[in-house]
């Protein structure tokens, strides 16, 4: 008989990234002690650069008071990859889950997280494809439409993946994004022959991906989920 995986989605909205990056961690440490089950954050983020632990500060384009003039926010962080971009019309996915119980290692967990992206490109016609040798991240020929950076403490995920579907492209002009120089950005939006739906339903189906690649059956949504929601229930556990 089939184990039914659980996973519990909260839908949060436009969420500031240092917000989401404490929220991070509170959740991190409160799946290592079995306090939540296995968690996913969806939502997007305000204009916001970050950079991973590697600290490749050469590959931002612009003086960092340029971008507080347009707007933007840059942070740095623990996940791996290098630097990136997060912003409206993104679709961002951050996994809190164990990766012991559900059998994945590191690799495996970030190609499913290809595969996510790759699924949800599909379903719009769009062939998308892993990157090469040290190309993390899904692509459309040579232009990449999502991005991977992931952190994995004591077997707990987070940070996560995030998926053009129509960000101002613009904005990764002031970087070398993921230290590529040699190859461009894309949107659902710019590979699609197909007219896009509301925004809140590539959500939906970015989750729906999710679920079915790592084998998630039991779903369940909260709705507009405040950034303050950061407790659970502590007197239920969970392995």
């Amino acid at each position: 008989m089939r184990v039914r995986r659980s996973l519990e989605v909260w839908k949060m909205g436009i969420v500031n990234y240092l917000d989401a990056l404490k929220l991070q961690e509170k959740l991190i440490s409160d799946r290592k002690v079995g306090k939540i089950p296995n968690t996913l954050l969806s939502l997007q983020h305000p204009p916001t650069y970050t950079l991973g632990k590697r600290r490749t500060y050469h590959n931002l384009l612009v003086p960092e008071s340029d971008l507080q003039r347009m707007g933007a926010e840059l942070h740095y962080t623990q996940r791996g990859g290098d630097i990136t971009f997060h912003g409206p019309h993104q679709a961002i996915l951050y996994p809190i889950i164990s990766l012991r119980e559900i059998g994945l290692g590191a690799r495996k967990y970030v190609e499913n997280l290809e595969l996510t992206m790759i699924e949800l490109a599909s379903l719009y016609g769009v062939q998308a494809h892993p990157g090469g040798t040290g190309e993390t991240g899904v692509w459309v020929g040579d232009r990449k439409i999502g991005a991977i950076g992931v952190r994995i403490s004591s077997g707990i995920t987070s940070h996560g993946l995030a998926f053009n579907i129509d960000p101002d492209l613009d904005y990764f002009k002031h970087i070398v994004p993921c230290g590529i120089a040699e190859k461009g950005v894309t949107s659902l939006k710019r590979e699609t022959t197909m007219e896009l739906p509301a925004e809140e339903v590539i959500h939906e189906q970015l989750i729906s991906c999710f679920a079915r690649i790592f084998a998630f059956t039991n779903l369940v949504c909260k709705e507009n989920v405040s950034v303050l929601t950061t407790t659970h229930d502590s007197s239920q556990q969970f392995s």
